[in-house]
This record gives structure tokens, sequence and C-alpha cells, in this order.
């Protein structure tokens, strides 16, 4: 049976987002939603469809420019990115982190759901997190911040891992703190994966095999690749590929984070928790992810694979 569609139910508002933002959106019939609890290859989905709607050229703008992040609470008066998407003559891909619960459904829209492992997902975010420089901190710390403070990283990642897999930001959310949830998140997508407009990618799946995804997504988004324009396409949209392309845009990550564009694209490597989280620290994973649909946690630990999707 087709699920309902998710409603909107709930208001995500604190130092990173603002779901409100969404309100002001003027949706078009073709418009492709990336969502994302975050550090799931956000940016790599991004990249994909970029190359799939723009082709395998350069890109003309940053991919913040070009796919915006539409409840980032800190890009600026939502006016500003509402005039510049309206500006786009191409196919629109915009990007989300949030949970279905509080984002807004558009029934001709496209969602692309992303995840990973969790262990993974954490790994990458203290990475990420890590990174934040002073702007980055005055930012999502400024005058008009719904809520508490964002705090300061810790200084390993064993030290935010019992924080970050044991409390929630928001008090409907179990895991996620400082940010928001990335159970709850896919959680709520998980529950109307039967949508038609809605997708699921894994992170695992496209490192393993990059082509097969992106045809899978190609496919599912209706847009037609003639053949031989696919090796191109898939060299486009790898990490090393990503990274020298920032650079060449001007490394706009570095007003924010330490290291900018080489510190942003990391390994996206799988696994990396197994030689920094403890066995008590896994026992806290196992207390979570046993709250998750299990079909759920197959996914997330397997790809789409491990439940035949």
């Amino acid at each position: 049976m087709t699920p309902n569609p998710p409603e909107r139910t709930r208001e995500y508002r604190n130092h990173h987002l603002d779901s409100t933002r969404w309100d002001s959106f003027i949706a078009r019939d073709d418009d492709i939603i990336i969502t994302t609890a975050y550090k799931a290859g956000t940016t790599w989905t991004q990249r994909i469809l970029a190359a799939l709607v723009l082709g395998s050229g350069p890109l003309y703008a940053t991919l913040n420019e070009i796919s915006p992040w539409i409840d980032a609470r800190w890009m600026g008066p939502i006016e500003f990115t509402i005039a510049s998407l309206e500006a786009q003559r191409h196919r629109r891909f915009v990007k989300s982190h949030l949970a279905a619960d509080g984002l807004r459904y558009i029934p001709e829209a496209k969602y692309i759901v992303v995840g990973r492992d969790t262990r993974d997902v954490f790994m990458s975010l203290f990475n990420h997190y890590s990174a934040y420089n002073d702007t980055m901190y005055e930012l999502a710390n400024d005058a008009d911040r719904p809520g508490p403070e964002f705090p300061r990283c810790p200084a390993s990642p064993r030290e935010l891992w019992p924080h970050w897999i044991g409390e929630g930001w928001f008090e409907w959310e179990s895991d996620g703190w400082p940010f928001w949830s990335h159970h709850h998140h896919l959680s709520t997508w998980w529950d109307v994966r039967d949508l038609p407009n809605v997708l699921f990618v894994h992170f695992g799946d496209l490192k393993g095999n990059p082509e097969a995804e992106m045809r899978r997504i190609a496919s599912f988004c209706d847009i037609s690749i003639q053949e031989e324009a696919w090796p191109g396409l898939v060299a486009s949209v790898g990490l090393d590929a990503m990274r020298t392309e920032a650079l060449l845009l001007g490394d706009h990550m570095a007003l924010v984070f330490d290291g900018g564009a080489e510190r942003f694209f990391f390994k996206g490597d799988s696994g990396r928790w197994r030689g920094e989280l403890t066995e008590d620290d896994l026992a806290l994973y196992e207390a979570a992810a046993s709250t998750l649909d299990p079909l759920l946690r197959r996914w997330l630990e397997g790809g789409r694979h491990a439940v035949r999707m």
C-alpha cells in the first residue's frame, strides 16, 4: 500500500535550522529536493544532480549558490535565495536537512533521501564540527539565534559520542546533540519510502558503484543521458574532482572551516569508527539502533542490497 504523504507537524528552529524558510519557497513541478540528516553524502548527491542536469563541464557557480540549503538559518535573507532560484532556467535541485515532519511536502517534486551507517555519520560529523572556525560560531550564535547557544566542539570524538548518540537537541529527538537527530530524520522518511516521488540512496552504494547509483538517480528524476556521456559524468563527481573544483571556485568553505575544501572533502571512508569507538561506546549505539525499524537499521548498516531496495 502506498503510504500517506508526510505532514509538516513540527517546526525546526535552532542555531543552524529554520524550517519556516520553506514557507517562502516557490515550487516548480520538476523540482528535486535532496534531504539528509548530515554527513551522509549530501554535497556528493548535489554534485551528481549538477552533472545530470548541467552536464560534465565545470560549474558556473559554487554548489551552494546553484543548489542552496533552504533551511539554513544563517544563509542570509530567504528573499535573496528565492530570487536566485527563480532566476535559474535549468531544472532546480535544492538541499534540506529536515526530517519529513518538518519539511514542506510538494507532491510534484522528487525527494532524494541519502543515508549512511550511523557510526560513519558520526565520524564524518566530528571532522566537520571540529573544523568550525570563529566565523562559523558567530553565524550560529548571532543575536537572532532561537534556543540555546551552539557549543564549541569537544576535544575528541569519544567526548562527543555519548551526547550525540544518546541526547537530542529537540524534545522529540533522542540523538544528534548538539545538531539534530540522524535517526529521527531517517525514520520519518523511511515511513514514506514507498511514495513514488521518494528515493533512498545509501552512501555505501554510491561509494561502491557510483555509476549504478547515478543511473538510479537519473531514472528516478526522469533525466535522459546519452550512453556515451556516462564516463565523463561519473569522472566529474569523484571526491578529488569535487575538491579541485571547490578550490578553483575560490574555496568559499575556508570562510567557515579551518582547512577549507581540503578539510570538508575529507576521506569519505567507511568503518573509521572501528578504531575509535570502544565496546562501551558501541553498546550505546546498540541501544540507540535497537529503537529503529529493523529494516531501516539493516539498510543503514548495509545499503540497499541488504534490504533488496
